[in-house]
C-alpha cells in the first residue's frame, strides 16, 4: 500500500513569533543593558545574557530547517508550529533545549540539540533535502559573522596583553565578554554542526546523495552520532583539536580568546 501525502493547510498565525521567543529576545536585549550600564549583579547579567542569546541561536537554527522544508514542499512545518520560534515545539525539548544550555554553562561549548521533524516523503529532491540540512549550520555562520562584527569594525574594547594570559581592558568590560562568548558559541556550533557525522546537520547533508545500501548504514548509526561524539570531545583529543580550529575562527573574526575565557569566568557567577 502506498501512502500519498494529503495538501496540509497552513495555519495563518504559523509566521507570527511565539511569545515564549519574544520573552526571551527581551531578556536577551534587558540583560545587554544591564550589562553595558553595570546595573545590579553583572554575573548574573552575563549568563542571562549568554544564555537567552544561546536559546535565541538554537530557534533560528531550527527556524531555518522549518522554513527551508516548508518552501521544499512540507507544508506540515507549519502545522507543527516550528515557524514560530517556539522552542517548546520542538521533537525533543530535552535535546534541543536543556543539554545544549546545559553543556554551554559547564564546557562554553555550542553543543548541536535535537532537530525539528521534517516529513521527507514531500521533499522530492536530493538537492532540497540537502539545503534543508545545510540551511541551519549557515544560520550559525551569520550568527557568529553578526556577533563578531563589532570586534572586527573595531568597536569592542580597548585590550592591552601582559605575557601570555594577562592583560587589561577598557570601556564596558563586562558586555564585551559577553558579547566574545555569544559569538564564539557560534563559531563552536558551526562547526560541530558541519561537521559529517550521522546523526548531525552535517551527516544529513551528505545522506541524500548516498546510496540505499550506504543510507541504511547511516540511519542504523545516526541516533548514537550526537553521544558519541559529546563524549569524544571530552575524553580524546578530539576536544585539543577541536579547541584549536575554533580559537582560531574566533581570532580571524577579531576575537580576543582572552576576552571569551573572561566571559566564560564572568558568566559563571556562581563561582
Amino acid at each position: 500500500m502506498t501512502y500519498e501525502p494529503v495538501y496540509t493547510r497552513t495555519p495563518r498565525n504559523a509566521f507570527v513569533p511565539s511569545p515564549v521567543f519574544v520573552g526571551i529576545v527581551a531578556i536577551f536585549a534587558v540583560s545587554g543593558y544591564l550589562l553595558w550600564t553595570k546595573f545590579g549583579n553583572v554575573g548574573v547579567d552575563a549568563f542571562l545574557f549568554v544564555v537567552s542569546g544561546w536559546l535565541i541561536s538554537l530557534c533560528l537554527h531550527e527556524y531555518a530547517h522549518a522554513v527551508a522544508a516548508f518552501f521544499s514542499g512540507d507544508l506540515t512545518v507549519a502545522e507543527r508550529g516550528y515557524l514560530r520560534l517556539n522552542p517548546l515545539k520542538y521533537t525533543s525539548p530535552l535535546l534541543s533545549i536543556v543539554l545544549p544550555v546545559v553543556v554551554v554553562i559547564l564546557g562554553g561549548i555550542g553543543l548541536p540539540g535535537g532537530a525539528v521533524w521534517i516529513d521527507h516523503r514531500y521533499i522530492n529532491s536530493r538537492l532540497k533535502d540537502s539545503l534543508i540540512s545545510v540551511a541551519g549550520p549557515l544560520t550559525n555562520v551569520i550568527l557568529a559573522v553578526v556577533a563578531a562584527a563589532p570586534f572586527l569594525l573595531g568597536l569592542g574594547p580597548d585590550i592591552f596583553e601582559a605575557g601570555s594570559s594577562a592583560f587589561a581592558v577598557s570601556g564596558h568590560v563586562d558586555f564585551w565578554q559577553a558579547l566574545s562568548v555569544v559569538a564564539y558559541l557560534q563559531i563552536t556550533a558551526s562547526v560541530l554542526n558541519l561537521l559529517p557525522i550521522p546523526g548531525l546537520d552535517g551527516g544529513s547533508i551528505l545522506r541524500p546523495w548516498l546510496s540505499p545500501a550506504y543510507r541504511r548504514a547511516w540511519d542504523t548509526f545516526a541516533p548514537f552520532g550526537f553521544m558519541l561524539l559529546f563524549v569524544a570531545l571530552w575524553t580524546t583529543s578530539l576536544g585539543a583539536y577541536f579547541s584549536d580550529l575554533v580559537s582560531w575562527l574566533a581570532e580571524s573574526l577579531g576575537l580576543n580568546t582572552g576576552l571569551i575565557a573572561a566571559g566564560l569566568d564572568l558568566m559563571r557567577f556562581w563561582n
